[in-house]
């Protein structure tokens, strides 16, 4: 009679290489990949090259924020074991919490608005969280607006931690340790200009501030969504009344102390038009796959590049992934709808 197997209890020695703890160590280290026809079909003799930070894990550059917001919250004490996150997102930021949340076993609280596409609502949903969608045509400070609502929850729930990206300096922080020092590494110091996308504005701040340290000629471009306030703000310190833009992710109704006009030289306007259309044809024409927020950064990128020689080199940050809008900028009928595919 066969003698019964004995339960295992030994702890299983695995290899020091070839795994992560979690998924959260899978964020950084994003290649840098040079514009070929894109450039080309524009006469651009710069060398421009996208930083695709949708191979983040969520999909997306506020991945990096996000969870070094939150160790440092953990490290602190200002989140604790299995408390609630709340934050207020466009959706890339609630990804990246919820993510975090769902790993490390924190329940997770969060508000969208309603332009926000679909995926990234059901994105949400998929990690766990507790979605609120919220109404995107109202005043930043109405008790409805998704920033409000968020802080709402927040003290209606106690002991939880609110995120608050578009006030926490950390936010810059994450940026100046990691994004910033990745990027100067990578271009081994070789880099000219970077152009980049503003929302809360921490991503270029940050990222600005760490490489006009280790060189004060490098040149920041940033990229501002027609209907937003920084462009104009940028120009002359005046706020304009904002409207409502298509694409996601980038612009804001609202100044944001995460965002640093001092290290930015110059801002492009983009129309959703522009943002979506060069998006597409990033898609078709390198075979990156980019939202809207990373077809406009490559739309100012290009216009800019065109003015610079060919000893000039350009990063541009690609801040999240075409899968984020599948039924909405890569939707034939929904572009036609909104008046933006000829």
């Amino acid at each position: 009679m066969d003698t019964p197997r004995k339960a295992r209890t030994e702890r299983v020695s695995l290899p020091q290489r070839g795994f992560l703890s979690d998924i959260t160590e899978a964020i950084g280290d994003i290649p840098l990949v040079r514009l070929r026809r894109m450039t080309v079909d524009r006469g651009v003799k710069a060398t421009v090259l996208v930083k695709p930070e949708f191979l983040n894990p969520t999909g997306s550059i506020k991945d990096r924020m996000a969870v070094y917001v939150l160790r440092r919250a953990v490290a602190s004490g200002e989140l604790k074991p299995g408390g609630t996150i709340v934050e207020a997102t466009s959706g890339n930021t609630g990804a990246a919490v919820a993510m975090f949340a769902a790993a490390y076993g924190y329940r997770a609280i969060l508000t969208i608005p309603d332009k926000m596409s679909r995926e990234k609502v059901d994105t949400l949903r998929a990690f766990g969280a507790e979605v609120h969608v919220c109404p995107t045509a109202v005043p930043p400070d109405s008790p409805e607006s998704y920033y409000e609502t968020g802080k709402r929850l927040y003290r209606e729930t106690p002991g939880s931690y609110w995120v608050g990206q578009y006030f926490n300096v950390n936010n810059i922080e994450a940026h100046y340790k990691i994004t910033g020092p990745e990027i100067w590494e990578q271009t081994d110091g070789k880099i000219d200009c970077l152009v980049g996308g503003i929302g809360t504005g921490g991503t270029i701040s940050g990222t600005a501030r760490y490489l006009k340290e280790q060189n004060a000629e490098v040149e920041i471009v940033a990229v501002d969504p027609e209907g937003s306030v920084y462009y104009q703000y940028h120009v002359d310190q005046t706020l304009i009344e904002p409207h409502t833009y298509l694409v996601e992710g980038i612009g804001e109704d609202m100044l944001c102390p995460t965002i640093d006009f001092s290290v930015i030289d110059r801002i492009y306007k983009v129309t959703d038009k522009e943002a979506f259309v060069a998006g597409r044809e990033l898609t078709r024409a390198e075979g990156i796959f980019g939202g809207g927020s990373s077809g406009a950064a490559v739309h100012a990128a290009l216009k800019h590049a065109k003015t610079l020689d060919e000893n000039k080199m350009v990063v541009v940050i690609l801040p999240d992934s075409g899968m984020k809008y599948i039924t909405k900028m890569f939707n034939d009928d929904w572009m036609r709808e909104k008046g933006l595919l000829d």
